[in-house]
């Protein structure tokens, strides 16, 4: 890590962190049930920030990793993959315009396309409130928490993977192959109804293993103590099961956003403001999920796309990153428009 990407990187965890404790400290000092005119306001505080940053790489992105000559911006443009054709007779200044331009574009597409399979992720700790029967004034402490937890599994798996696929390309393969199977797999079980074992589900049985567990939730708090003894409460298993849920869904998300660009900086700022955007989502749409119901179909066919590109790349035949963002934009609009036209129909059970 070079000084230039050692200081882009404090400085965007920096304003992350001030920004998140501006949230906690500030606005939600006290555990409440969202509304949905606050989930509104901060889906857009999140977004205008996500924006801001795409505007700054746009201006800025050659500082990230100190791009001061013409040999510099090739071996940048191969290392990681972003397939620029660079003019070598155009000044330093216009080749360096290209690629600000498409490192931008590299992170708007990475941040929509996991803000887009965040919306999947939804479903799961929707199931994991209800199957714990946590309050709804407890649910954006966990998330929170849940998030910092996010943003550190994140780092190392973002680094570690971008590592891995510099000394061996081959990795690709399997990242492309897990994206496909997993795109088929989530439309096979597109109506399949699942369900979370609270007292079977290895991260509370892990946990049960080595702490003293509460039976009871104790107001907003993790830990409390009875008779001396100090014992964590089922809130504190929630987060760590949701952490859970994070690790794997991070399974099939940073691999997506790698099929954009091998750039770990970039993947991991896409990354983390999608993820920082997931509270206000969960709460702006956890109502109205069932309105949606051939968004899993979408999500689905964006893994496939996903995963065939990322395939295709590997026997050099890339998809530019504008024509990418145009299906990502597509897929989920078409899933959208097809649910609000052609509603689900209730069963007699519903």
């Amino acid at each position: 890590m070079s000084g230039h990407e050692l200081i882009f990187f404090i400085g965007f965890l920096s304003l992350i962190f001030v920004v998140l404790a501006i949230d906690l400290g500030i606005f939600n000092r006290k555990s409440h049930e969202v509304s949905f005119k606050e989930a509104t306001i901060w889906t857009v505080v999140w977004t205008i920030l996500s924006l801001c940053i795409y505007l700054f790489i746009g201006a800025y992105g050659d500082m990230i990793h100190s791009v001061d000559s013409f040999s510099r911006l090739q071996d940048i443009n191969q290392l990681h993959g972003h397939g620029l054709n660079l003019n070598p007779t155009l000044d330093l200044d216009a080749n360096l315009s290209v690629y600000r331009k498409a490192l931008s574009l590299e992170f708007l597409t990475g941040y929509l396309i996991e803000y887009a399979l965040s919306v999947d992720n939804i479903f799961v700790i929707i199931m994991i409130f209800m199957s714990f029967s946590v309050p709804k004034a407890y649910y954006h402490r966990v998330l929170f928490w849940g998030i910092l937890g996010a943003i550190i599994m994140r780092f190392i798996f973002i680094f570690l993977s971008a590592a891995l696929i510099q000394r061996f390309e081959w990795i690709m393969w399997i990242f492309g192959a897990l994206l496909i199977f997993t795109g088929i797999k989530m439309y096979i079980d597109k109506d399949k109804e699942e369900k979370i074992n609270v007292s079977k589900h290895p991260v509370v049985r892990l946990a049960s293993k080595y702490f003293a567990v509460h039976p009871h939730f104790v107001k907003d708090h993790f830990f409390t103590h009875i008779d001396g003894k100090r014992m964590i409460t089922p809130l504190l298993l929630v987060v760590f099961v949701v952490e859970f849920s994070d690790v794997l869904f991070a399974v099939d998300s940073v691999p997506a956003i790698f099929s954009v660009t091998k750039d770990p900086y970039i993947v991991f700022a896409s990354n983390i403001c999608a993820i920082l955007g997931l509270r206000s989502l969960f709460f702006l749409i956890s109502n109205v999920m069932n309105l949606f119901h051939y968004l899993k179909i979408g999500l689905a066919v964006l893994l496939t796309f996903i995963g065939v590109k990322m395939l295709l790349g590997i026997l050099h035949i890339h998809i530019a990153t504008g024509p990418s963002l145009l299906a990502v934009v597509g897929i989920l609009g078409i899933s959208i428009l097809a649910s609000v036209i052609f509603p689900q129909k209730e069963t007699k059970e519903e």
